[in-house]
């Protein structure tokens, strides 16, 4: 299935003319291509799993409602090059049968880690499934990187995208509550990837989605390291040797996590010992504002993604566990050869009564947008 909306801009270009006079030359035309193109690819567990394609006429995304995936994005340098700049592999067939380290996955019902795999609500005690160390990590077993969502594509003059909804059931690994999730993924003519949230539950339960993408605009031909970043953050919160935040909500000042102005990222890194795997504070309260929290350039390709998000955090990750993973193109991914800015809640935020709050009530709506805007500088 294909869906095509073209829509043609009229610009008057008049100088020197008087209102009353007709212009001097014909409206230039120009003309934006927005184009889906759904292609089924699969099934898993007896459900099609479908590919989309979502076009601009400047760059293209690839998703699947299998896990609420991004597969590729396809953005152009400072040369107007195309290319990909996500890790990922070659079809979204491999994502089926092939584990991989949560690329472009949405991760849920609670993205992140929860220490020692357990929380209280009301008294009564959930265990969950133990998948990173003693911890719980990115929802489970089989969090919602491994569901098959039902997926409707759709389009507007300046936007294309893919509806995606998934039901996981009260006890899904562990989970209280029937929570009923909905995801929207577009790209618009300003070369915006969007990413919204939306989910309602009929019983207590706790909430953090995020999506879990490893950009590298390099086009990936290599390490990170050299990519620029900023961060409007004045704050994080420290870890233990298990990446369980500790409590603490520290300043960045005089440490490698201070990107308020632009830095190079190895040397932070250098700074910092191993990378990054860290809540970078965003909001101390939340709010519904959508705040500009990263901005990330690549020198050498010119290509340039801020990121915007109205949560309370973002949790920055430098692929520090990744090696010797053959990806996409016959490239073989080293060790921070990409990095995630997952916009969610502070990791394990259910036991630690300073966190923003994580619990979804029946008769609320949780709700969550992302947006990384794609440009260029020479």
């Amino acid at each position: 299935m294909k869906i095509l909306s073209k829509i043609t801009f009229a610009a008057l270009l008049i100088t020197g003319v008087a209102c009353s006079q007709k212009p001097t030359q014909e409206p230039e035309k120009v003309e934006i291509n927005l184009m889906i193109k759904s292609e089924k690819v699969g099934e898993y567990a007896g459900k099609d799993v479908f590919k989309y394609t979502l076009n601009n006429g400047t760059m293209q995304v690839e998703l699947s409602n299998f896990g609420g995936l991004i597969s590729r994005i396809e953005a152009p340098d400072k040369n107007g090059n195309l290319e990909n700049v996500t890790l990922t592999m070659d079809s979204v067939e491999e994502y089926l049968t092939r584990q991989n380290p949560f690329f472009g996955a949405t991760a849920g019902r609670v993205a992140n880690r929860i220490a020692n795999a357990e929380f209280t609500l009301d008294g009564t005690k959930y265990t969950l499934a133990k998948t990173n160390g003693d911890n719980h990590l990115h929802g489970g077993v089989e969090g919602f990187n491994k569901k098959v969502w039902t997926g409707e594509p759709y389009s507007n003059d300046s936007t294309i995208g893919v509806k995606m909804t998934y039901l996981s059931p009260d006890g899904e690994e562990g989970y209280p509550g029937n929570l009923e999730t909905t995801l929207w993924m577009e790209l618009t003519t300003d070369n915006t990837l969007r990413i919204r949230f939306e989910a309602t539950t009929d019983k207590k339960t706790i909430v953090n989605l995020t999506n879990h993408t490893y950009f590298n605009l390099s086009g990936v031909k290599g390490d990170v390291k050299d990519h620029e970043f900023q961060f409007w953050a004045d704050y994080y919160t420290p870890v233990d040797e298990e990446l369980i935040p500790t409590g603490e909500v520290k300043d960045v000042t005089g440490t490698p996590f201070d990107f308020r102005t632009p830095k190079i990222l190895g040397d932070q890194m250098e700074a910092n010992g191993e990378g990054f795997d860290h809540n970078m504070v965003m909001k101390l309260e939340k709010s519904p504002d959508m705040k500009h929290f990263v901005r990330v350039k690549h020198p050498v390709s010119g290509r340039v993604m801020d990121m915007y998000s109205d949560n309370n955090g973002v949790q920055f990750y430098t692929a520090n566990f990744l090696s010797d993973f053959a990806g996409a193109d016959g490239i073989t991914y080293g060790q921070h050869w990409g990095f995630c800015l997952e916009s969610q809640n502070w990791p394990d935020a259910i036991n630690h009564d300073n966190f923003p709050s994580p619990v979804l009530n029946p008769g609320e709506k949780y709700e969550h947008t992302i947006e990384y805007k794609f440009s260029v500088e020479q």
